[in-house]
């Protein structure tokens, strides 16, 4: 199955970009080449593949903020790539909404490994063919309401634009009110036990959260991870 999937390449080195695009190949995946990230928004403008494999260092606009725009958008699967093996340059890829991190130089059959469970995870969370999977009609929360088969967020009435992983988080999170979640666990839930990366994500994807929902009752819990506070009546008091 995996011919219905393409992998967008987007880097300047046209050595490291062919070489990639060689080993996708040969596990039947259709590639786009690009060199520059200004090539590969015309790309998602027009025909947008089902995961991005993102060079940091482009000539023009960076990976960063192309990173960043698409995320603005949707939530397609990005890898990153770099020759920076930085912590802080790991971590702003996560915080921009990367799902994975490689530094060059890195094993192509290690990278088509990590592909092919962004989109297992991918269709994982969205079900077959990009619908959602079987879930319940509504979800209700004092001010929060969730319709997981639309996969439509509203927040005292005013419907919130989030991402799939945003959605997820917070399904977790309302279906299971007042429970406290380890950044293990909700890596689990929403990236999937294979889950690479690190643990960050999770604290990154919920400041996205809170940004979107500023009242949204997500505490820490010191020591341990994450919980949704609800004394059942409404949850941004």
């Amino acid at each position: 199955m995996n011919n219905q999937y393409t992998i967008a390449v987007v880097d300047d080195d046209t050595n490291i970009r062919l070489l990639v695009e060689a080993f996708l190949q040969k596990e039947n995946y259709r590639t786009v080449g690009l060199g520059s990230a200004e090539e590969a928004w015309e790309l998602w403008q027009s025909s947008p593949p089902d995961l991005w494999v993102l060079d940091i260092m482009l000539p023009g606009m960076d990976g960063y903020e192309f990173c960043r725009r698409i995320r603005s958008e949707a939530e397609v699967p990005i890898i990153m790539i770099s020759a920076r093996d930085n912590e802080v340059d790991k971590i702003l890829g996560l915080e921009l909404g990367s799902d994975d991190y490689m530094v060059k130089p890195f094993s192509p059959r290690e990278l088509v490994a990590r592909i092919k469970r962004q989109l297992q995870r991918w269709y994982k969370l969205n079900g077959p063919e990009g619908q959602p999977s079987s879930s319940p009609v509504r979800i209700e929360l004092g001010n929060l309401q969730l319709l997981p088969e639309e996969r439509r967020a509203f927040w005292a009435g005013e419907e919130v634009d989030l991402t799939s992983k945003e959605f997820a988080m917070l399904q977790v999170f309302a279906e299971n009110p007042n429970r406290a979640f380890t950044r293990d666990d909700l890596l689990n839930f929403v990236w999937g036990e294979d889950y690479f990366g690190s643990d960050r994500a999770v604290d990154h994807l919920i400041k996205r959260v809170r940004k979107k929902i500023g009242r949204l009752p997500i505490e820490a819990v010191w020591g341990h991870g994450y919980r949704m506070r609800y004394e059942g009546g409404d949850p941004s008091q």
